[in-house]
């Protein structure tokens, strides 16, 4: 298995993803370390008194600083880059800061690894990044573009970088379930528009499907999982059946339909049971043969959460926010 007796770097490491990440993998599987990597010093203690796990180590620090990178890279396997700035208002309001951390920090990753001799790098993006309308989506589109290319700047070096892609997380920070729970305790919650659409998976499956795709990896791949979608007025009847639903309109930067692979992307994309992969253009990506290569996709797929086949029910959506 991947993980087994492997050193594991995971930036962003107290985060949603980050944590949820811990307590599967520790749980799961049997790693030599995981080193969690995050600027956030009152979390990292937190996490250490949670878990008191001797595979644990905690370092301080920030994406930003390569040079703190590379020594928290020293000697390791693995890294699951999850660290990002991602609420699009704070984004929006600032930009530079974003940059910094979502574009600047993703070159420190490559760098860093390829410096290290890190065997697998992978890095986590959203459906933000596909179309994007604002600066946070932006900013993930060019970070996957400097990972899928951190496989050119590592050359004959054995580091190869990929990328997962998908959608809303239930429960990570900025999640719009609790947040329609704390507002029915007003009596109102506030919905952007009632026909928006969102793709869902949970933190665990989020998880699982990294932890599956490290094993696929062979370098320049955008992983992008077969998840289902939901309408957000059943999510509001769900999460808040009683409160009154003011509808306040599409905010900006906002979408009223996510989108996880583009038409023009679909020309190098192979489907499987339960996943895509957005295969990179590299020249050697020929040479790769496995016995489970994918189909093609027709001409003008496109991913999208409204016409997606799988929709979550109302029944399935009370589940899950439980």
């Amino acid at each position: 298995m991947v993980l087994n007796n492997k050193t594991i770097l995971l930036t962003g490491g107290v985060g949603s993803f980050g944590s949820k990440f811990v307590e599967v993998v520790l749980a799961k599987y049997s790693p030599k370390a995981i080193r969690v990597f995050d600027i956030n010093e009152l979390k990292e203690v937190e996490m250490e008194r949670k878990f008191q796990d001797e595979r644990l180590r905690f370092f301080i620090g920030d994406i930003r600083d390569k040079d703190r990178l590379k020594r928290a890279m020293k000697d390791v396997d693995i890294v699951v880059h999850a660290a990002a700035l991602k609420h699009i208002t704070v984004c929006e309001y600032n930009p530079i800061e974003a940059i910094k951390t979502n574009i600047q920090g993703a070159i420190n990753i490559v760098e860093a690894a390829i410096d290290a001799g890190v065997g697998k790098i992978i890095a986590l993006s959203t459906d933000k990044a596909v179309y994007p309308v604002n600066l946070y989506g932006a900013s993930k589109m060019v970070m996957e573009k400097i990972i899928v290319q951190g496989n050119s700047y590592a050359g004959k070096n054995n580091t190869r970088f990929a990328c997962t892609r998908y959608g809303n997380v239930v429960g990570s920070s900025g999640s719009v379930a609790p947040l329609f729970r704390e507002q029915a305790k007003t009596g109102k919650i506030t919905i952007t528009d009632e026909k928006m659409t969102r793709f869902w998976i949970t933190l665990e499956q989020g998880v699982e499907f990294v932890v599956k795709c490290l094993e696929l990896m062979r370098g320049g791949e955008i992983f992008v999982p077969k998840i289902p979608s939901m309408k957000i007025m059943d999510l509001a009847e769900v999460a808040a059946p009683e409160a009154k639903k003011e509808i306040i309109g599409i905010r900006p930067g906002e979408k009223l339909h996510e989108a996880l692979i583009t038409a023009e992307e679909a020309k190098h994309v192979k489907e499987h049971d339960n996943y895509f992969t957005i295969e990179p253009e590299f020249p050697f990506w020929g040479e790769f043969k496995t016995e489970n290569e994918g189909k093609p996709l027709p001409d003008g797929f496109q991913y999208t959460s409204d016409k997606n086949t799988r929709w979550l029910t109302k029944e399935e959506l009370k589940e899950i926010i439980q």
